[in-house]
């Protein structure tokens, strides 16, 4: 980090005048785009935690104390920097972030910014962004190497969308001694404005994980010691008779869990025989055998044991949502430890949970573990484990019964699929994963063989991939069929929506099929449902496609629904089309077992059996409500 970035701050121009309650105004209305600002100018050297608070802190500070000018400039006339409030805040968000990446000097006293925040504060928690791609982890590591004059100069390019001459203005009127030689240093990184936009940089949207617990239990047994110590002898001295009360037959507070004990030492791991799933009734996780070339590294089990127990505060965490991330019960079943590209990787399985830890080859430095929930997983839901990503290519581990597998493009249904090799320990050869940001123009599956048949699986960006199936809700077979698969193409895309949610499986189901007002020939509405591992969290989107469309549209969605499900298999969902004439309509189309749809509100219109088609105007808005053929009525998605 250059000492020089932030020179001495000038001496504020006459302009707009700005009061507290414009620029508080200004500052709730774009809140989450000047936390972004100050999260991205911010040395990620701070670490995630410290980042986020620091970037709602510097945020929250941005308030003048009194009427003050503001430093517009003539390029903020128009838009949202015409307001001189946000102009303001903007420029003040700036200026903190910048004096936040300063070292801190012995012979001065430190700025207030940089400081840890006094306020936000979470207690017992670490808060960070949703992790993203390898494209977002490059940018973020191309920008830290920047110095904090540069990483604001191609912020403010890219996300504030300035002018060369503009950013050089708002920079020298932050502190920044040298504007110009700032922005020539931001050149070295291409731009990718995109990706500043992408939840890797949003610090409004958070996941949320525990703190060491055993680090943080021990530190505050150190500071109430004192305290604790004349509390408990003043109690024991008052209390007559034994003292405290029995506790039957628990061991005492220091004692060790026997279980604890045995699930760090690494000679005690399961490791299922190589042939055990040949003869067990059972596919799941339970019956893989321990695989790798360092299944047998004692030093490095005990490490990856000892992680899961106890992460450090440099250990990169983390877990799908409603997953445990504490130490296992008892001694964990291994099921890989080996070198996979650049990284040394171990997988074990608690029967709730599968933990991966990852360290590099050359250290320990830079380690990762990672959690996922599987329990219930059988058959295709246990058939394949993410070894490694890396460069956007996923490598995965298999179950022993997988006799082929392929990388199939769901984007073009009639290809054939690109056959991944195996080695000997079940491991693929990479396979590209799906596009993440820009255009979704292929979305990349997983197919796999076996002497069941093939499953198609997604890699959702969690350690286990999603299982990829179609038809009606009640009995969904596998979408590797040649009908299944042109029924995904159009939906592919829509899995991106379905990110780190924890799912478990998806379906897509064609309820129904509508004749278009114009004779243009049929449309498909197909629902597309993800289960996830915890229970709730279901997604469920409405899509509709018409003919000769290269992707779906989503007419509506939902969340902790059951519709489109085994439970429910009701579905009601209408989207205003345009035809090749240029009349609007309202198409709503219901499950086959809807005998009456009536459109209210804004379009009114009735049907008998699950199809509606109502002439309307551009923009008309409606609710929908359905009668079941068993009597029930049924509301329409939104």
């Amino acid at each position: 980090m250059q000492s020089q970035d932030v020179a001495p701050r000038p001496t504020a121009s006459a302009g707009p005048v700005v009061d507290v309650a414009q620029a508080e105004a200004a500052l709730v209305e774009h809140y989450p785009r000047l936390v972004r600002l100050a999260y991205l100018v911010l040395p990620p050297s701070l670490g995630r935690n410290r980042r986020v608070l620091t970037a709602h802190a510097l945020t929250q500070r941005a308030l003048p104390r009194r009427r003050t000018p503001s430093s517009v400039i003539p390029a903020q006339a128009t838009g949202r920097d015409g307001d001189p409030g946000y102009a303001f805040v903007r420029l003040t968000v700036v200026r903190t972030a910048l004096e936040a990446g300063l070292p801190l000097r012995r012979a001065a006293w430190p700025k207030r910014s940089q400081l840890p925040p006094l306020l936000p504060q979470v207690w017992g928690l670490r808060l960070f962004p949703r992790s993203g791609g390898a494209d977002e982890l490059a940018l973020d590591q191309r920008l830290s190497a920047l110095s904090s004059a540069a990483r604001a100069a191609y912020v403010l390019r890219g996300l504030e969308k300035l002018a060369d001459a503009d950013v050089r203005r708002v920079l020298k009127a932050a502190g920044v001694g040298d504007p110009r030689a700032a922005l020539a240093e931001a050149d070295r990184v291409e731009a990718r404005d995109p990706l500043l936009h992408s939840p890797e940089f949003d610090p409004c949207a958070l996941h949320a994980r525990p703190t060491d617990l055993m680090r943080r239990r021990q530190h505050m047994k150190a500071a109430l010691a004192a305290a604790a110590a004349v509390a408990v002898c003043g109690a024991l001295l008052a209390l007559p008779g034994d003292g405290w009360g029995p506790e039957g037959p628990a061991a005492p507070s220091y004692a060790q869990n026997p279980a604890a004990v045995a699930a760090l030492d690494p000679g005690k791991v399961t490791r299922v025989s190589p042939a055990a799933w040949r003869t067990s009734a059972r596919t799941d996780l339970s019956v893989w055998p321990a695989r790798g070339n360092l299944a047998g590294d004692g030093a490095l089990l005990r490490r990856a044991l000892a992680v899961w127990a106890r992460p450090g505060g440099s250990v990169q965490v983390s877990a799908t949502p409603g997953t445990p991330a504490g130490a296992p019960p008892g001694p964990p079943q291994l099921l890989y430890a080996g070198d996979v590209d650049q990284a040394r990787v171990v997988l074990f399985y608690d029967g709730l949970r599968i933990a991966r830890y990852a360290e590099p080859r050359d250290g320990t430095g830079g380690a990762a573990l990672d959690f996922a929930r599987v329990d219930g997983a059988r058959g295709a839901e246990a058939s394949a484990v993410v070894l490694d990503r890396a460069d956007g290519n996923v490598r995965y581990l298999t179950a022993p019964w997988v006799t082929g597998a392929a990388q199939r493009d769901l984007m073009k249904p009639a290809a054939t699929p690109t056959a991944l090799t195996l080695s000997a320990d079940g491991a693929t050869s990479p396979l590209a994963g799906p596009a993440r940001t820009g255009a979704c123009a292929s979305w990349n599956a997983l197919q796999l063989t076996d002497a069941g048949g093939s499953r198609l699986m997604t890699d959702l960006g969690e350690l286990t991939p999603a299982h990829l199936t179609s038809g009606a809700p009640s009995a969904p077979h596998e979408a590797t069929g040649a009908a299944a698969l042109a029924n995904w193409a159009p939906f592919a895309c829509s899995l991106t929506a379905m990110r780190s949610e924890g799912v478990r499986s998806v379906n897509a189901w064609q309820y129904a099929r509508q004749p278009l007002p114009d004779a243009s020939g049929e449309a498909a509405w197909v629902c597309t449902r993800a289960d996830t591992w915890r229970g709730d969290g279901t997604r469920v989107l409405a899509q509709f496609h018409t003919p000769g469309g290269t992707y779906g549209a989503v007419a509506a969605k939902a969340e902790n629904s059951p519709a489109c499900g085994a439970r429910d298999s009701h579905v009601l969902a209408g989207v205003l089309w345009k035809s090749g004439t240029g009349g609007w309509y309202l198409l709503a189309a219901g499950s086959k077992d809807t005998t009456t749809v009536t459109a209210t509100g804004g379009v009114t219109g009735s049907a008998k059996g699950p199809l509606l088609a109502v002439r309307t105007g551009q923009g008309a808005q409606a609710g929908l409500r359905g009668n079941l053929a068993d009597g029930r009525s049924v509301t329409g998605l939104r």
